[in-house]
């Protein structure tokens, strides 16, 4: 009888990918963690419980066959693995490395909630798809059909580009338009390479690319073109525009030279690593070299350019955040990394004000957390007389997006949008009121994870063809 290859939690303790030590990753913008050996992954995957109702698979958005690839790779069948792994995720090497796993498959592990430890998922997740690319199992996308129908798409983010994916591999004539230089969106653009290298992304829409997706790139729609235009050359138009307005700040002295939205200054930072001349960092406008920086903030968008001072050569870097450490949005794994990486967290704070123009201060003021609001979180309250100054040479607004007005933008007024500005999509087929008109991803849920978008993406992208192929059905009779 063959040898249980699995439930080896109680014998095999959890372990990660060895992280590069603080001292070393601070000083460049490569990823942190090495690559699971291919022992080691299978190890770490031979600890899954294989349990009846794998809580792993339904908390992850996409509803990834979890423990079946953490079983073929225990068995040393990667390949069967990948092919599983990428039948429900456009991504998976993506969502390996930037999913908030704490928060979703392995949070709600059965053997993490038993006292074993989780499972290491997005680390297994990472390494069966790398060792896809690098043996050359990641096939060209082939598509099914020569079909006639063109489709556009408004954004090359993720939910975008899951789209695509669906659809060329169709026959469908895709093209995608992005207001930035390259495809990707944040994943580009968004999130620093020290948790997600620029290549990883680049070689995902390369695949596109060569399967025939057109990107038109440097195009603000409603200025470069009409969305009307876009409407009227289309069969169906996708918005995947995300959100991109950043929350502002108020006080005195808030709108001083030297206070920053975190999107600018992550988005230089990251052009900076494709090896693009970015003038406003060589002028010291984004550049937190030799500066004490501030970030505002608490979620994983505050943890990205806090670490990314540290890496520029920042003399302080510190993060302020209303609420107490349990009860921040951010990963709980980014917060542990960021500290090693010498970032001071300043819980139970927030700013007052600000002193000088440019900015050379930061008046604070302390909060304790009161009785919970209609979420259920405690509200923060502020101590009177607790305000003090921290010195601030940049500081970062990461205080959440919003959506751009696009109706009012694009000159749309039937455009369906909610109180909040994001556009208003039917569940489920993503479709909205507006005629050959879908909609995913943040623009629809405000600011959320990139799996979401992924799923929305694919979920509109099947939608989408079940509209063509009706209106097809249609015109055969």
């Amino acid at each position: 009888m063959a040898k249980q290859p699995m439930l080896k939690f109680v014998t095999v303790d959890r372990d990660m990918p060895k992280k590069r030590t603080a001292e070393t990753r601070k000083e460049d913008f490569n990823e942190i963690y090495a690559e699971f050996a291919e022992q080691k992954a299978a190890e770490q995957a031979s600890r899954c419980s294989q349990c009846g109702v794998p809580y792993c698979q339904s908390h992850c958005p996409l509803h990834n066959n979890i423990p079946d690839w953490l079983r073929m790779t225990a068995s040393g069948r990667l390949k069967e693995a990948y092919e599983l792994s990428q039948a429900t995720n456009t991504f998976p090497e993506i969502c390996g490395r930037i999913c908030p796993q704490d928060r979703l498959c392995e949070g709600n592990c059965v053997i993490e909630q038993s006292g074993h430890g989780t499972v290491t998922i997005g680390a297994v997740e990472k390494y069966i798809t790398d060792t896809a690319w690098d043996n050359g199992w990641v096939e060209a996308i082939t598509p099914v059909a020569d079909r006639s129908e063109k489709v556009a798409i408004i954004g090359a983010g993720p939910g975008g580009l899951a789209a695509a994916d669906v659809l060329v591999r169709a026959g469908v004539k895709v093209t995608v338009y992005d207001r930035h230089d390259r495809a990707g969106g944040l994943l580009t653009y968004g999130i620093p390479g020290f948790k997600l290298e620029k290549d990883v992304v680049m070689r995902r829409v390369k695949l596109l690319e060569d399967a025939g997706v057109e990107f038109v790139l440097n195009c603000n729609v409603g200025e470069d073109i009409t969305f009307q235009d876009i409407r009227a050359q289309n069969n169906a138009v996708l918005l995947a525009t995300g959100v991109y307005k950043g929350r502002d700040l108020t006080g005195p002295g808030a709108g001083a030279k030297g206070i920053v939205p975190a999107l600018d200054y992550l988005t230089c930072s990251n052009k900076l690593s494709f090896g693009d001349t970015v003038p406003e960092f060589e002028s010291g406008e984004l550049n937190a070299e030799g500066k004490n920086v501030v970030v505002i903030g608490g979620g994983d968008t505050a943890m990205d350019c806090v670490r990314t001072a540290i890496r520029q050569g920042a003399k302080s870097v510190k993060c302020l955040y209303r609420r107490d450490r349990a009860n921040m949005p951010g990963s709980q794994r980014e917060t542990q990394n960021a500290e090693e990486e010498g970032v001071e967290f300043v819980w139970l704070s927030a700013p007052k004000g600000f002193t000088g123009d440019p900015v050379n201060g930061v008046i604070v003021q302390k909060m304790r957390l009161g009785a919970p609001d209609a979420s259920g979180r405690r509200s923060p309250e502020v101590i009177e007389g607790s305000d003090y100054t921290e010195d601030a040479d940049l500081v970062i607004k990461a205080l959440g997006f919003e959506p751009e007005d696009l109706p009012t933008l694009w000159g749309e007024k039937d455009l369906p949008v909610t109180r909040w500005g994001t556009v208003k999509a039917s569940f489920g087929t993503h479709k909205t009121d507006l005629d050959g008109v879908w909609a995913v991803g943040d623009i629809v849920r405000g600011a959320s994870l990139v799996v979401w978008a992924i799923r929305d993406g694919r979920e509109a992208g099947a939608s989408i063809l079940d509209s063509l192929n009706a209106s097809a059905a249609v015109a055969a009779e």
